[in-house]
């Protein structure tokens, strides 16, 4: 059996689905369409620099929604699903990720964009697996606004998976094949260390790196 990890964010959609979250909550009257705005595309801009703090963007990002009624925010989620999501998952994202799980793949998301979020782009994929930010809560499960654990975020995404994978009673050594597909400078340790990584979608950087280290680039949505 061979593993294949996904980042999700430009690689298996062409959008950042907090960033675009966070517009949502603009547009349904959550957040000020001002100030709040131009904050979370300052966040998004650090982000794509590789400079993000994360723990300071997830307590700003879950600021607009996590002291709602859970039922209330879980209806804008799906809403934000119907009608920014849906229409933004491809066919030949869906292919990709049908390819490796008709091979007998084992298949995961990886992403630095939180559960909250992500939970219901992953099973719109079809996949079973995801490793996205885990959000705190407190002792009555309300979302603290802070990060729970390791984040999957750049070193992040290796800690995630390996422990991820002891979970299952695996090692990344025991796949003959890891694939590891992403968009993002900010992905390096994990394309680094598997033993197939896709420059997918890439940024301008990671396509310089790819060329020079050979990786093979794949273009989605282009």
């Amino acid at each position: 059996m061979n593993l294949a990890l996904f980042d999700l964010d430009g690689t298996l959609i062409p959008s950042d689905s907090d960033h675009a979250f966070g517009s949502f909550m603009i547009d349904i009257g959550w957040a000020d369409g001002g100030v709040w705005r131009q904050r979370n595309d300052e966040f998004f801009a650090h982000y794509q620099a590789g400079q993000l703090d994360l723990n300071e963007y997830v307590a700003f990002a879950t600021s607009v929604w996590r002291d709602r009624p859970l039922p209330e925010a879980l209806a804008a989620r799906d809403r934000f699903m119907r009608e920014v999501m849906q229409p933004m998952m491809r066919d030949n994202a869906r292919a990709l990720l049908r390819e490796h799980q008709d091979a007998g793949d084992l298949v995961a998301i990886v992403t630095a964009t939180n559960e909250f979020v992500t939970e219901p782009i992953a099973a719109a994929f079809g996949v079973e697996h995801l490793l996205a930010v885990q959000l705190e809560r407190d002792r009555l499960g309300h979302y603290t606004g802070a990060v729970h654990g390791v984040p999957s975020f750049q070193e992040g995404k290796i800690v995630r998976v390996k422990s991820w994978l002891q979970g299952l009673g695996h090692r990344l050594e025991d796949f003959e094949r890891v694939t590891f597909y992403s968009d993002s400078m900010n992905d390096m340790p994990l394309l680094e260390l598997v033993s197939h990584p896709v420059a997918t979608n890439p940024t301008p950087q990671l396509e310089s790196v790819a060329h020079t280290r050979g990786w093979p680039i794949l273009k989605l949505f282009a």
